[in-house]
């Protein structure tokens, strides 16, 4: 069947609902994207932020959630425009050598970003069973490669039920604690006002601002929205799908962002001032202490959905990012043990757990410029994306975020190499 008889079939398929249900069987791409946003470097960060200063920086993850919502709509809007992800259009501008640098720049950002993941659902494992770091990396590798491998084997869109299902799991493990919260509303209310309380709470507002914007899911969110609604779509069908892409966007990241809110405020409410909770086993055991071992329960289960739902969503970017990039590709399960395998060393090194979720948090934040400004410039490129250019508005507060992002992650390098975070 060629792919304009496909695109028509589609198309017919999609008019035959109602204009809600037709915005809703064209969600999806963002929600796998989203996962990054709930991953379990943000889970300590957010725990520690409502523990040590309450609800002061509520309005930190505010601020967060609305420059993912501009990035990742550009880099859905990019790949839908024009058919190429953001990777394979840098691959067109970028010389032979620039193409493997800027490829070892960002594989290395999405590597360390699955360190992470690893290591937080390992970490969950071992809070539920008591099973070993290295066993629970090892278990974690193996699901996500069963769910990598839906992808490949199934399509997209089953990989996308898939995580979405873990989202919701997420959801449900990080938001139930507040159900038997004493939440204080008010105080809440009032960390919406952008203030801070001393040199601390600016280096961990830094941290939380300066890790929201994940580097792999920018690339891979282009190549998302490509595969899951095809290529070559005529002017009116390219309007409906940036228009569902928007709603795709903004839901699946406000349910994000909330879920970000949602474990500050628990840890405002039910953890201030404890000790340990500057990582998430303390986290965990303040947890059970303070409501009852069933919500640590189900913390440690959203935990584990996350390192699941995250790596594996880490592992497919770094594969979208070298096919676009040296349109080269592996075997699923060689790039699957190939960035399981320094988790596994570090866990069976018996390094820190959170020590090494800072370290990856850094080496994050030296590759957000490389995917941020290219796209900027990109969706401001009229020749490439015709009247879909991003307007003069969207552009100036897109540098203004770019600005606020390398500021922020340049300071938090400083700090962190000054030994003073």
């Amino acid at each position: 069947m060629s792919n304009t008889l496909v695109e028509r079939n589609r198309e017919l398929a999609e008019r035959s609902h109602g204009p809600v249900r037709r915005i809703v069987t064209l969600l999806g791409p963002a929600f796998v994207a989203a996962v990054a946003y709930v991953d379990p470097g943000n889970v300590a960060a957010n725990l520690t932020a409502g523990a040590e200063y309450g609800y002061l920086l509520v309005w930190v993850l505010v601020v967060s959630n609305l420059m993912a919502v501009l990035i990742q709509y550009s880099s859905a809007k990019l790949g839908l425009v024009t058919g190429r992800s953001m990777p394979e259009l840098l691959r067109t501008r970028l010389p032979r050598r620039g193409r493997i640098a800027y490829w070892a720049q960002a594989e290395l950002v999405a590597a360390m970003t699955d360190l992470a993941e690893v290591i937080g659902g390992a970490l969950a494992l071992y809070l539920l069973f008591d099973v070993p770091l290295v066993l629970g990396g090892l278990i974690v590798g193996g699901v996500s490669l069963i769910l990598l491998l839906v992808q490949s084997r199934r399509g997209q869109r089953h990989f996308e039920f898939v995580i979405m299902g873990l989202l919701a799991v997420i959801s449900v493990g990080f938001v139930a604690g507040l159900v038997v919260s004493d939440l204080d509303w008010g105080g809440a209310a009032g960390g919406l006002v952008p203030r801070f309380d001393g040199a601390p709470t600016v280096l961990l507002a830094a941290s939380m601002l300066g890790a929201t914007v994940m580097p792999h899911v920018i690339y891979l969110h282009s190549s998302l929205s490509r595969d899951r609604h095809g290529v070559g779509h005529d002017e009116p069908r390219l309007r409906r799908l940036l228009h569902a892409t928007k709603w795709d966007v903004a839901v699946s990241l406000v349910i994000a962002g909330s879920v970000n809110i949602a474990m500050l405020l628990l840890a405002a409410a039910s953890l201030r001032g404890v000790s340990g909770t500057d990582s998430i086993e303390g986290a965990h055991a303040a947890i059970e202490n303070a409501l009852g071992p069933v919500i640590a329960a189900v913390f440690a289960v959203g935990l584990l959905a996350s390192g699941l739902a995250s790596t594996s969503v880490g592992c497919y970017a770094g594969a979208a990012i070298m096919g676009g990039l040296l349109h080269r590709r592996i075997p699923v399960w060689v790039r699957r043990s190939v960035t399981l395998i320094p988790a596994l060393v570090l866990l069976g090194a018996g390094a820190d757990p959170t020590w090494a979720l800072v370290i990856s948090q850094v080496v994050l934040s030296l590759g957000i410029p490389f995917a941020v400004i290219p796209l900027v410039r990109l969706t401001s490129d009229r020749a490439l994306m015709g009247e879909h250019v991003s307007s003069r508005a969207t552009q100036v507060v897109a540098w203004a975020v770019i600005a606020l992002i390398v500021t922020l992650n340049a300071a938090l390098l400083v700090l962190t190499f000054s030994g003073r975070i």
